[in-house]
């Protein structure tokens, strides 16, 4: 309000009524964040529409100072941004072995430290219905029964994980299918060594993530929350 006074006690006389716009005039300013598309999700713009201070048929355009941008905090542009953009999500299961042999907190953290976002985790004894139903694409290979019974062998840890192409970038961290070809760094080229116990799943598109997390999470299983490192994680 104090940036309205200084701009009505400025501002020159109104049209045909030799008076200057009164501070005290509730203004139908607004401001207008733009998002430019760059990648998958955008930034946004430096940019501020015009807005109209006045009252009734003699208000008049005027343009926002740039000043009044610093009253948009970081954490309610982020509000605005993120509320528009669809972000990617990734499925990533930690398999009985990587369960039975104490490696969940070592597969979280490779995770976090990346930069992702986590949005569902769960300890979960999986059904023999519903690893059918997850590995419906492999249902034809003459592995599908062993892997059926390895997934439903003991409890494994379901987690949503959410950011920038979460999906390419878990595949990376977790490595190739086979652990003898997983380059070291990964979690399957540090952690395994057969492709019959490689200790995690993930996600192989962005369809599937979706596809997968909405069959291994109910409604409501997933928290809706931002982290406060996401300003020094994206622009």
């Amino acid at each position: 309000m104090e940036t309205m006074a200084v701009l009505a006690r400025t501002a020159p006389p109104l049209a045909g009524t030799g008076r200057r716009p009164s501070a005290t005039v509730r203004p139908s300013a607004f401001l207008s964040i733009a998002a430019t598309s760059t990648g998958t999700r955008g930034r946004v713009a430096r940019g501020l529409s015009a807005a109209t201070v006045g009252s009734g048929s003699a208000a008049r355009a005027r343009a926002v100072p740039r000043g009044i941008v610093a009253s948009l905090t970081q954490q309610s542009m982020l509000t605005i941004w993120h509320s528009n953009m669809e972000v990617e999500q990734s499925y990533i299961m930690i398999k009985p072995d990587g369960v039975q042999r104490g490696l969940v907190g070592e597969i979280i953290s490779r995770f976090e430290k990346k930069g992702f976002l986590l949005k569902g985790l769960k300890l979960f004894q999986c059904s023999k219905d519903l690893a059918q139903e997850h590995y419906k694409d492999l249902k034809d290979k003459p592995f599908f029964p062993t892997l059926i019974e390895y997934i439903t062998s003991g409890p494994v840890v379901c987690m949503a994980w959410e950011g920038d192409g979460v999906v390419a970038s878990a595949r990376k961290l977790i490595g190739a299918t086979n652990p003898l070809q997983a380059e070291p760094g990964t979690i399957r080229g540090d952690l395994a060594v057969q492709t019959g116990r490689n200790v995690v799943h993930g996600s192989d598109s962005p369809d599937n993530g979706k596809r997968e997390i909405a069959l291994w999470f109910k409604e409501g299983e997933l928290c809706q929350w931002e982290s406060v490192q996401t300003p020094w994680l994206v622009e």
